[in-house]
Parts: structure tokens; C-alpha cells; sequence
């Protein structure tokens, strides 16, 4: 049974078209990374799928049931997503952060129960967070917050984990260690679906590359396949040097500069 199916999507933002037909297929969990040039359509994408938008046409399914038939809460238990920048007005507990995941499974009124505490020190100890637990979020360094708000979203128990651009304000050290993280949650049933904008990191970490360009997929499959010089040509319009990492063999993309460009210092 495919995981997710996105069928014809199309999406305006009032008269632009974001989206214009995107299709596909995911029929087993594993980690997939969205590349292309600003504005071509990723995050966009990744909202549609969450739920945040709302498609011009086309059909989203999750477990072959369409995403229109959804309660709001019975889509929380399958879609988990984490955007670009979260900023909170309060003051949390990073422990009442990750709880707030639990939201979904509890009725009106509801206190956490045993359950909900367990699930939630299981997730905060998978992120290396649970030591955050009494600390306030705001006063977490960036690659700290991230891995809080990931611990959140696993609290959901989701089936697809959505991440836009997780790592992008992060130095190496906490990209390839969310990273890591991410991409063994995927090796242990979860589908990830993330947005990110190094083509290295995208092809060292996921299992499927797509490459967007103008509100459709133009590429997708095994980073080997996927990224070649003429795809990240077309999608980026820069000229690359393709190499193989001599550890793991897969590819790696060097951007070839045309010309040196001269700076005057005044």
C-alpha cells in the first residue's frame, strides 16, 4: 500500500501557479530530499502535504485515503511537519514543547496520561534533548531548538515526518547530526520528506533526491541516478564538476566557476 500518493497537484498564490502538476508515488519509508532553485516550489510542496494549504486541484493520499477526509486531528497522528522557522511567543518548557505533540491523541480537557509522559521522554532521549527538558526553548542554541522541535514532532507518532530546510542556519556539526538522526528514523519506518539546499548533504543522507524546477518534478530517484551534471544544470543553471566520494561512492558536486570576479578594497 503506497505511503503517500500526490496526484496532478497544482497550487496558486491568488494568480501565480506555484505548483503545475506534480506527481508521485512513495510506496515504502525512507528519506527523501527536495532540491531546486529558489522558488520552484519545495516548501510549497511540503505545505500541501502537511494539510497548511489547501491544493487548486489535485489529490493528496495518505494510506490511499484522500487528505480531504482527514479530521484535523486524525491527520496530525500520520503527518508530522516541522517549517523553517518556529518562534514562540511564550515562554516553554522544552518538555511542554514536546508535549504539545501529544495533543492530537488526548480528548478535550484531557490531562497527559502515563502513555503520553512515556512517549514523550522516549522521543526527547531518540533527539539527545532530554537533558533540555526543564530549560526554557529560547534559551537553546540553534542546532539544540531544532532537535526539540524534531523530538515534537516524533511525539505525533507519524507515519510522514515534512521537514523544510532543517539544517540550514546550523554549522556542520549539528547538520550532520540531525541529519543522522533524521535519516535513521527513516531506516525505522518513518517516511522523511525534507527540503534541503545543499546538494552534497541531499545526496549523502537521502535515499531519493527530486529535484524541482518551476513548480514541477523533473527529476527524481537515487542520488546516482538523479544527480548529474546536465539535471543540476537545468535545475540551477550553473555549470558543476561531477566527482564520487571515495568512502561511500556517492556523488559529489563541485559548482565551476566561469570567472574570477575582482573586488576593489577602498
Amino acid at each position: 500500500m503506497p505511503i503517500l500518493q500526490v496526484d496532478k497537484l497544482h497550487f496558486s498564490y491568488d494568480k501565480t501557479e506555484v505548483l503545475k502538476g506534480v506527481d508521485f508515488i512513495i510506496n515504502r519509508s525512507m528519506m527523501i530530499g527536495i532540491i531546486g532553485a529558489n522558488g520552484s516550489g519545495k516548501t510549497t510542496l511540503l505545505k500541501n502535504i502537511s494539510g497548511y494549504l489547501k491544493p487548486t486541484s489535485g489529490n493528496i493520499f495518505i494510506t490511499r485515503k484522500n487528505i480531504k477526509d482527514f479530521a484535523v486531528k486524525e491527520k496530525a497522528k500520520y503527518i508530522a511537519y516541522v517549517p523553517q522557522d518556529i518562534d514562540y511567543d511564550f515562554e516553554f518548557s522544552c518538555y511542554d514543547l514536546v508535549m504539545m505533540g501529544r495533543i492530537p491523541f488526548l480528548k478535550r480537557f484531557q490531562s497527559e496520561r502515563k502513555e503520553d509522559k512515556s512517549i514523550v521522554m522516549d522521543c526527547m532521549k531518540i533527539t539527545n534533548t532530554w537533558q533540555f527538558k526543564d530549560k526554557n526553548i529560547k534559551d537553546l542554541s540553534g542546532g539544540e531548538r531544532q532537535r526539540v522541535y524534531i523530538a515534537r514532532a516524533l511525539a505525533q507518532k507519524p507515519k510522514i515526518l515534512l521537514m523544510d530546510e532543517p539544517v540550514s542556519h546550523l554549522d556542520i556539526k549539528y547538520q550532520i547530526e540531525t541529519l543522522s538522526l533524521v535519516n535513521n528514523l527513516s531506516s525505522n519506518g518513518i517516511l522523511v520528506i525534507t527540503v534541503l539546499h545543499d546538494i552534497n548533504l541531499a545526496s549523502q543522507f537521502c535515499d531519493e533526491v527530486f529535484i524541482m524546477k518551476e513548480g514541477r518534478i523533473m527529476a527524481a530517484g537515487s542520488p546516482k541516478n538523479v544527480l548529474t551534471v546536465n539535471n543540476i544544470r537545468a535545475a540551477f543553471s550553473i555549470d558543476v564538476e561531477l566527482l564520487e566520494n571515495p568512502i561511500n561512492h556517492i556523488p559529489y558536486i563541485i559548482p565551476i566557476l566561469s570567472r574570477k570576479k575582482q573586488f576593489k578594497v577602498v
